[in-house]
This record gives C-alpha cells, sequence and structure tokens, in this order.
C-alpha cells in the first residue's frame, strides 16, 4: 500500500509518556510551597503541552511577577523527583518502533525544555527512534506553528505528507495553524470532547488502536 504520510510527529507528555497525572500534580504542590492559589485539576492539566512559564502564568494568572521564577524552580523539584519513575504509555514503544521500521520519519514537539526532552528520550531508550526535534524553550510554544513548521523544514517534508499525533488541543491547533493533518490520543491531558471539536482526522483511545490505524491508514 501507498503511504500517505511520511512524517509523524509526536508529542511526549500525556501521548507517548504516561505524566499527565505527574506534571498536574506539580503545578499544584509548587503553588502550595509558595502559598499562591492552588489551580484545580482541570485547569492544571488544561496548561500541559504548553511552554513551562506559558503553561505556570496561565494555571495561576493572578500570582505576582516576581513569583513566576520561584514558581517554575518548584515545579521543576516536584516533578524531577518523581520523573525516573514515569511510565511510557503501553505499546507506544513497539508502535514508534514499528513505524521506524516501516520507514517514516519520525519526530517529536513537545512543551519539554531541551534538557528535559533530551533526558526522557535518553533515559526511555526512545531517542534512536527520532529524526528531529523541538522543545518550546527554542522555539515558540504550542499552538504557534512554528515546532511543525521547523521540523517539515529540517526533513524536507511537506504539509500534506506529515501528521500530528497529540493529546491536547494545543497539539490540534499547531496542526491546523501549519497546515498538517493531525489525530487526538484521549488518553492524556484534555477531555475528548475538547479534543473533537477541532476535527481531528481520527481520536483514539490508546497505542492499540494508534497503531491499528497506522497500519491502516499512514
Amino acid at each position: 500500500m501507498t503511504k500517505r504520510y511520511d512524517l509523524i510527529v509526536f508529542d511526549w507528555d500525556g501521548t507517548v509518556m504516561d505524566s499527565t497525572a505527574i506534571i498536574a500534580g506539580s503545578i499544584q504542590a509548587a503553588c502550595r510551597d509558595l502559598k499562591l492559589p492552588v489551580p484545580d485539576e482541570e485547569t492544571a492539566r488544561h496548561v500541559i503541552g504548553l511552554g513551562l512559564m506559558q503553561a505556570l502564568r496561565h494555571a495561576v494568572p493572578d500570582a505576582p511577577e516576581e513569583m513566576y521564577e520561584p514558581l517554575t524552580q518548584r515545579y521543576r523539584h516536584h516533578f524531577l523527583s518523581q520523573n525516573e519513575s514515569i511510565p511510557l504509555f503501553d505499546q507506544a514503544r513497539e508502535t514508534i518502533a514499528e513505524l521506524h521500521d516501516a520507514g517514516y520519519r519520525l519526530a517529536v514537539a513537545t512543551g519539554k525544555n531541551r534538557n528535559g526532552l533530551d533526558h526522557a528520550l535518553e533515559s526511555t531508550g526512545m531517542g534512536e527512534y527520532f529524526h528531529a526535534t523541538r522543545t518550546a524553550d527554542r522555539t515558540f510554544s504550542k499552538p504557534h506553528p512554528a515546532m511543525l513548521l521547523e521540523i517539515m523544514d529540517e526533513l524536507d517534508v511537506s504539509p500534506e505528507r506529515t501528521l500530528m499525533v497529540g493529546d491536547t488541543t494545543h497539539d490540534l491547533q499547531m496542526a491546523i495553524n501549519a497546515g498538517v493533518d493531525a489525530i487526538g490520543v484521549t488518553h492524556g491531558a484534555h477531555p475528548e470532547d475538547q479534543l473533537r471539536e477541532l476535527k481531528p482526522i481520527a481520536l483514539l483511545d490508546d497505542f492499540a488502536g494508534l497503531r491499528a490505524w497506522f497500519r491502516a491508514n499512514a
């Protein structure tokens, strides 16, 4: 079967790695440490996928400006204390390895910073599968299309041959802004009804469904 796509771009947190609860909890714990208003879980989950500073400004909009830097440090303290124990989603490794072996170009576009993503790729042994990566501290944060545009330019792949896979509306809106197709996965940070509003070409519950979809449609 002729391939429909040449490049598949994955978000990381909440899409490949099952880190949503830890990220949201770390945001809340950082706020408690500094006696700032603690966002509810829905708010803390909604900002996942944005660059960290942007996420904290959205989650805690009434914090004094001078508190965002210490808030960032406290967030990192809580997240990094649990980082080594965060698993990949079931069948994520096998699915991505299968795509790599089938000749697809693979990439990551994430709200993590460069050090965070590099550590995650090394600790999970997933780095060998990806041909390009972009992080929010090195270019514009989602939903700006820069990450996808830069990846497509680096790998010389057109928008119509590119597919984005993500668990948040930030991912899907970035894909819309870049003119590429997108799949939403419902096992991450944003609820299915919010993802559906952005009309992805598919909504899938897990990597088992995603793997089957790739085999039939990608």
